[in-house]
């Protein structure tokens, strides 16, 4: 019922005020099971996506967005399931990985598009980072359904990383290659070299599509690199403010110094007549 409502609603709403385009909507299949293998730029990219989709497609999504309490949290969780969303434990815990994977394969099975950021995460400046061996390599190789990339555009400039109200006047899109047929790995699941070449493979196919600059490193590496970098610069910019203000406070002094020596020198003059 949420989905139903989102495609009436939101989707409407989305053509109106963003007028997103699409590249590619053929390669999508009328029917049948596959996966969809997207960069991650905006949480925005949690909307366009499935807006534009003809069919349904089922993302995993951290738990927290579903069982958080209050209003807000209800709300929050009526989004996720709105727009096609299942609840995830990533918190780390022995079993999380596998409870994901099983997820997806279900979806699958069950004739699906099954939706995927290869990332983990989204992007912190617009780049392409390395993608994560693991779910999506798993869950093609074990259930034999194509992989198809996507590439979302523009849409970090529409909602950047830590705005909540959207940018208007922005127009995103979305770039949808060919199926990517990875058959010749079957059985092979468990290689975690092939894993990674099936990663490495779609990850260069999304960088074709979309144009972006590849960083051979994970997202969330990235981010670790990039709040250091701040708080590196933050501590160095607060450490140039206080030099500046001891060089005004010493600048100071020496200003009021001189003043009293000017000062005393010329009641000095000023006393020397009266003594002859």
């Amino acid at each position: 019922m949420f989905y139903r409502l989102m495609k009436m609603i939101v989707a409407p709403m989305l053509r109106i005020f963003f007028r997103p385009w699409m590249e590619g909507a053929e390669n999508i299949p009328d029917e049948g099971p596959a996966i969809i293998a997207s960069n991650h730029l905006s949480f925005s990219d949690s909307f366009f996506l499935p807006a534009l989709m003809k069919r349904r497609v089922t993302f995993i999504a951290k738990a927290e967005y579903f069982n958080t309490p209050g209003l807000k949290g209800k709300l929050t969780a009526a989004f996720f399931k709105g727009v096609g969303q299942l609840p995830v434990d990533r918190s780390g815990v022995r079993g999380a990985g596998e409870a994901a994977i099983r997820s997806a394969i279900a979806v699958i099975d069950r004739g699906e598009l099954f939706g995927v950021y290869p990332e983990g995460t989204r992007s912190p400046d617009g780049k392409l980072y390395r993608g994560k061996v693991g779910g999506l390599a798993r869950v093609a190789l074990q259930t034999g359904a194509p992989v198809i990339p996507v590439a979302m555009i523009d849409t970090e400039k529409v909602q950047p990383p830590g705005q909540v109200i959207p940018s208007f006047g922005i127009r995103p899109g979305i770039r949808i290659g060919r199926p990517l047929d990875f058959s010749r790995y079957q059985g092979m699941e468990n290689d975690r070299f092939i894993l990674r070449s099936v990663t490495d493979e779609v990850m260069y196919e999304i960088m074709r599509l979309s144009g972006q600059e590849y960083v051979d490193i994970y997202a969330t590496a990235a981010k670790r690199q990039i709040a250091e970098e701040k708080k590196r610069a933050d501590a160095e910019r607060r450490a140039e403010q206080r030099a500046e203000r001891a060089a005004e406070k010493a600048a100071e002094k020496e200003k009021q110094a001189a003043e009293k020596a000017e000062a005393a020198e010329q009641e000095s003059g000023e006393k020397e007549p009266g003594d002859s």
